[in-house]
């Protein structure tokens, strides 16, 4: 978990030092930056298009919209919006390719669940929060790109949400969610993903995140 986290921190760092220490001719960055902002917006869309959903169901949370209606609002923005595929597959570890084909796929439909149903019930009420995106990414090396966000409350601190975004053939997907800027969810899930299915395999581990989506489903108002 901590190499992971390390090791993205230490890119950001490094990115962020680069860029602040080039020196380019003038009309070599007036040529690119139009190129640049081009991809950037590429990359960030799917990122605006999630913060602009948890904003509505938010509001349909403090309306009294039911939480399996909400679950169905969301649902397909999270599949927009995340490669559930790579994040499961990453979190699962080496054991994946062992699995038999309907093994990853019940883990896949549970994985998809859980995600959409802890996203409903941790943006369930709407108190004037609003949610930052910065305009530019930074890449952190394989071709990934890190989108930087926030989230702004009414009054006090906000927290950081940063996205670890990469290409594939659907476009840009997050692989990653770094919360406060460096804590990996993918790390954090591994070490309990691992710890389930050595215990009971892929049975083990699919019950335990559809208890945890039934959970938060009945823990949602």
């Amino acid at each position: 978990m901590l190499t992971v986290r390390c090791r993205r921190r230490g890119l950001l760092e490094a990115a962020a030092a680069f860029v602040c220490s080039a020196a380019l001719p003038v009309c070599v960055i007036g040529a690119a930056q139009p190129a640049r902002a081009e991809e950037d917006q590429a990359i960030i869309q799917p990122i605006q298009q999630l913060v602009d959903g948890l904003v509505e169901i938010m509001k349909a949370g403090s309306a009294g919209t039911p939480v399996s209606q909400r679950f169905e609002m969301f649902a397909p923005i999270i599949d927009r919006t995340f490669d559930l595929r790579i994040i499961l597959e990453e979190s699962v570890g080496a054991t994946w390719p062992t699995l038999a084909p309907e093994q990853q796929q019940m883990l896949a439909q549970a994985f998809r669940r859980y995600t959409v149903a802890s996203y409903v019930n941790s943006f369930d009420q709407y108190k004037g929060q609003r949610f930052g995106v910065q305009p530019e990414t930074r890449p952190v090396g394989n071709g990934e790109q890190v989108v930087l966000s926030r989230i702004i409350p009414r009054s006090g601190d906000g927290h950081e949400l940063d996205y670890v975004m990469r290409q594939g053939a659907e476009g840009w997907r997050a692989v990653d969610v770094l919360a406060d800027g460096s804590v990996s969810r993918v790390a954090v899930q591994r070490s309990d993903f691992r710890r389930l299915l050595t215990r009971g395999g892929a049975e083990a581990l699919a019950e335990s995140l559809q208890t945890k989506s039934a959970t938060l489903a009945g823990g949602s108002s």
